[in-house]
């Protein structure tokens, strides 16, 4: 009596719900993957590959930076949008987008070496905080150090005024600066000067030693006055009166000295009033100053009966972050924020303007990086994160506003991986993907837990948002030791949308990424090997896919399973090749080709190569919806496919596997 032939049974998978890696391969979702890259599932039965890089060109000339890019943005001046690219050597570039054309923002030596922010003030220039040589603002013509006036004093009040007399500040030292300007007024009831009023503190003033200050007119004489600047660059000198003294009377023969503290060239002048020292203005704030235990600051002469105590402190914090909110500017410094006057972005010294130094235990270290977005300036440091909202003028013109921390376990030290997405905003930290939604911060890597281990966190990770295939995505940008298919390191990008996650693969060396909406559309810009490509660009260009199911029990998990044929299906506009394994919980098959291409052989069985009247050779296949399927030899406790391919711009329907069960355990 013949044996009964053994059931076929069949399994397929056309649903797509994206990667997995938080568990092992046999333990995820028949419709999840255990590595997807370049392919989006956008839904049911659509698996799409997605467009490659596109290398940015000037005519047939490649967009390249002229040194090692170390930070990467965008900005927006007027109608146009810029890609600008921080080097090494201290010096910036930028891409315009519109008109295709490459330029340099300011020349070496202007900047830091690394950690370069910046942000937009409104649409009519750039913003640039450089951790240690201060603020800079770019107009699309002018970069312009942010070196403004920061105080104007009285030295002398004169006398004989009848009107309050004219203040002229010098103009500043750099092209493209803004000049400061200033009123005064008389004291009550007097005829000397009693006050002097900073309206503008100006721009791009960078050597004290020409800063000067001239009241004329006024129908008095003898009135004088001293300036001094404000910059945000470390390693500089101020000094507090911790104590006034007594019995100043000549004020020209009262010296501060400053000594020690790693530094040179700083300078102060105590201004005297009602016979006491009011303040010290920084005639020159010095520079290369490290320590504030081992400065030394005195102060000699004026005929006082009681010596005045001064406290000299060195800004040995470098500057964090920036960001234009409720229509000033935020800089963060250690723990501290600076903010500018209401509708300034360059004075920091006016009666609106201000500072703010968090001290909440939340906040574990200084602050990493400041975002504008959904009307809150959001505070990240590298496990908490503050909101500051609801700012106000007072009558008195004095900003308020409220500090509220929303998160005192997560934050980032990532600080060019935070951006916002839709009504939320995404960051990524050593540990995982968040969102923070108003005041809640929820994990959305769930699905990303096996990859983490193996980021390079000494390399830099980027962030933001793209259009793919015509859907909002986040990516985040990071160098990746991949063991299973490349045994090296390489960036990827991880990139979520409607609850999924997959991979991209836009160059092995693209280290940073920077979005710009052109016309609407969120385009991701990335440089690798200081070349500027555009990403997620170019269709019809080939691009390695690399999809690995799920290891399916086929509703048995306990039974051996013999695979006898699998099937991909698919769909293209052109000739589809494919590699696929059948694989099992321990090892994978000899690769499968499958292909629509067609092979035309003569009677010798030797393929004969078709080209067309140009000499190109030419392929015959089929386009469209194809099921491409082989018998397969694998067995296993739990079966899938793996299918690698080079082919642009086609879709994967689902994947189908014939086998039949054989012994249990």
């Amino acid at each position: 009596m013949a044996a009964a032939e053994q059931k076929k049974s069949y399994q397929v998978v056309k649903q797509f719900k994206g990667l997995n890696t938080k568990a092992d391969r046999t333990a995820i979702e028949d419709t999840e993957f255990s590595w997807v890259e370049n392919a989006q599932p956008v839904g049911y039965a659509n698996l799409k590959v997605v467009p490659t890089s596109s290398p940015v060109t000037i005519g047939n000339t490649t967009v390249s930076f002229a040194n090692t890019v170390t930070q990467l943005t965008s900005v927006n001046i007027g109608t146009s949008d810029y890609v600008v690219g921080f080097q090494q050597d201290g010096s910036a570039q930028y891409y315009r987008v519109q008109d295709n054309t490459f330029g340099n923002v300011a020349p070496a030596g202007t900047f830091s070496s690394s950690g370069v922010n910046s942000t937009q003030w409104y649409n009519d220039r750039m913003l640039i905080i450089d951790p240690y040589k201060g603020m800079f603002s770019w107009d699309g013509n002018n970069t312009v150090t942010i070196g403004s006036v920061g105080v104007v004093a009285i030295t002398n009040p004169g006398t004989g005024y009848t009107t309050a007399p004219t203040v002229i500040i010098s103009g500043p030292d750099q092209v493209g600066g803004v000049q400061a300007n200033a009123t005064t007024a008389l004291v009550a009831g007097g005829n000397t000067v009693g006050s002097i009023n900073l309206v503008v503190g100006g721009s791009g003033y960078t050597n004290a030693a020409n800063l000067t200050v001239t009241l004329t007119g006024g129908g008095g004489s003898g009135a004088t006055a001293i300036a001094g600047l404000l910059t945000f660059a470390t390693g500089t000198v101020t000094i507090n009166v911790v104590d006034g003294g007594a019995g100043y009377t000549n004020a020209a023969n009262t010296v501060v000295s400053i000594s020690g503290g790693g530094g040179s060239n700083a300078a102060g002048t105590a201004v005297i009033s009602g016979n006491t020292v009011t303040q010290v203005v920084m005639t020159n704030p010095g520079s290369g100053y490290t320590n504030t235990a081992n400065l030394v600051v005195s102060i000699s002469g004026g005929g006082a009966t009681t010596a005045a105590k001064l406290q000299g402190v060195v800004n040995t914090q470098p500057s964090s972050g920036i960001a234009s909110f409720s229509g000033r500017v935020w800089v963060a410094q250690g723990r501290t924020i600076t903010y500018s006057a209401a509708g300034e972005y360059s004075d920091f010294t006016s009666v609106s303007a201000g500072s703010v130094t968090l001290t909440d235990s939340t906040l574990h270290g200084n602050i990493i990086q400041l975002l504008s977005a959904n009307n809150f300036l959001y505070i990240f440091g590298d496990d908490s994160i503050n909101v500051f909202s609801d700012v106000i003028v007072t009558a008195a013109g004095i900003t308020l506003f409220t500090n509220t921390n929303v998160s005192a376990s997560v934050g980032t030290k990532r600080q060019y991986a935070i951006f916002p997405y839709f009504r939320s905003v995404l960051f990524m930290n050593d540990y995982g993907v968040y969102a923070l939604v108003g005041s809640t911060t929820t994990k959305l890597s769930d699905a990303l837990d096996g990859i983490f281990p193996n980021i390079d966190f000494s390399s830099p990770v980027y962030a933001g948002q793209v259009l793919i295939n015509n859907i909002l995505c986040a990516a985040f940008n990071f160098r990746y030791y991949d063991a299973v298919f490349t045994n090296s390191y390489r960036y990827i990008q991880a990139v979520f949308f409607e609850k999924k996650w997959f991979i991209t693969s836009q160059g092995n060396a693209l280290a940073y990424i920077t979005y710009v909406p052109i016309n609407g559309k969120l385009t991701l810009f990335g440089v690798q090997n200081n070349q500027l490509y555009k990403l997620y660009a170019d269709s019809n260009s080939s691009i390695s896919t690399i999809i690995q199911t799920a290891l399916l029990p086929m509703g048995d998990p306990i039974r051996t399973k013999q695979a006898l044929k699998i099937g991909v299906e698919a769909t293209s506009t052109v000739g589809l090749t494919m590699n696929t394994t059948v694989d099992n919980e321990n090892s994978s098959s000899a690769p499968y080709t499958l292909t629509s291409l067609v092979n035309w052989q003569n009677k010798y069985l030797q393929t004969e190569l078709w080209s067309n009247n140009a000499g190109t050779p030419i392929s015959w296949g089929t386009v469209g919806y194809s099921l491409y399927k082989t018998d397969a030899s694998q067995y296993g406790k739990y079966l899938g496919i793996t299918v690698t391919s080079s082919n642009p711009n086609y879709v994967l329907n689902g994947f189908e596997f014939e086998h039949e069960l054989r012994v249990r355990f």
